[in-house]
């Protein structure tokens, strides 16, 4: 299972008398950051809404914003006198700017946030219940956006991850005669330079195999496919959080790539580790985006 950080969540209900609507957008973060923005009556409720949503949601950039929907029932209200002030000011040197009428202008103002609220300021217990359940609800909604989304991932890592693979095939293939190339690069070097007759075959022999040694890919290969298959596996685990997990494995992986680049000396392999570079930076720009 591969959940992504993006995802949106609504839900409407009415409680008791008021009837919310809550939406939710998330998007990918490296901790859990909550843009809150709800009516003023929700205040001392603050903390456990905020609990909530991170417990949730667990990680990713959030915002929630929670309304109060105007019901056709006759309620009492409070008008914020000083709000709308602060509203209106401002409001009409825009529309002398623009040279607007300003009739209109109250009946603007009182649609705007918390100028007009209910006079209830709180909610009962039994109301808080009602409307923790609203936000779970909102929660599971944007979860499960995040669960499609995440199997959109889970293919193109696995795609990635794929590919990288294949490449590590040819460079393979290409290891037998690369080190041949090298060999025969060298006898050359010397037969051209030093002469044929003029140095040690024997000595030369030695020489060359600890080259071959020190620049040796054998090692690289075993971990990369280790690390490829360690992070396939990774990504078919139960566990929910599990993008800081894959990142770190992809590290691993470009330490792999890098060194076989390093090591190469080949035109072949050294455009093979060009490819699996490509492919490695895409499956980061993934992972970004995993819980």
């Amino acid at each position: 299972m591969l959940k992504s950080m993006t995802g949106f969540g609504r839900t409407e209900q009415a409680v008791g008398d008021k009837t919310f609507l809550i939406d939710i957008k998330s998007l990918n973060g490296k901790q859990f950051e909550l843009n809150l923005k709800m009516p003023a009556f929700l205040k001392p409720f603050e903390f456990n809404i905020r609990k909530t949503l991170s417990e949730g949601l667990g990680r990713g950039s959030v915002d929630c914003m929670i309304n109060l929907k105007e019901t056709g029932n006759a309620k009492p209200v409070t008008i914020n006198t000083d709000l709308a002030r602060a509203y209106y000011k401002p409001l009409q040197q825009l529309a002398a700017e623009l040279h607007l009428e300003t009739g209109d202008l109250l009946s603007t103002i009182i649609k705007l946030p918390e100028v007009i609220t209910p006079s209830s300021e709180t909610l009962t217990d039994d109301e808080w219940n009602q409307f923790e359940e609203l936000i779970k609800a909102a929660i599971e909604d944007l979860n499960q956006h995040r669960l499609n989304e995440g199997q959109v991932l889970k293919k193109d890592l696995e795609l990635r991850i794929a590919n990288i693979l294949q490449q590590q095939q040819t460079v393979i293939s290409l290891e037998p005669q690369r080190q041949l190339k090298i060999r025969e690069n060298i006898t050359k070097l010397l037969e051209e330079n030093v002469g044929k007759e003029n140095y040690d075959s024997n000595r030369l022999e030695q020489e060359l195999i600890y080259y071959i040694e020190k620049i040796d890919i054998t090692e690289e290969q075993v971990r990369l496919k280790n690390h490829c298959e360690y992070f396939t596996s990774v990504l078919e685990e139960g566990e929910e959080s599990k993008g800081k997990k894959l990142s770190f494995i992809l590290q691993e992986i470009g330490r792999e790539i890098n060194t076989t680049g390093a090591k190469a000396y080949d035109a072949s392999i050294q455009r093979c580790v060009v490819l699996m570079k490509d492919e490695l930076e895409k499956a980061k720009e993934q992972v970004l985006n995993v819980l």
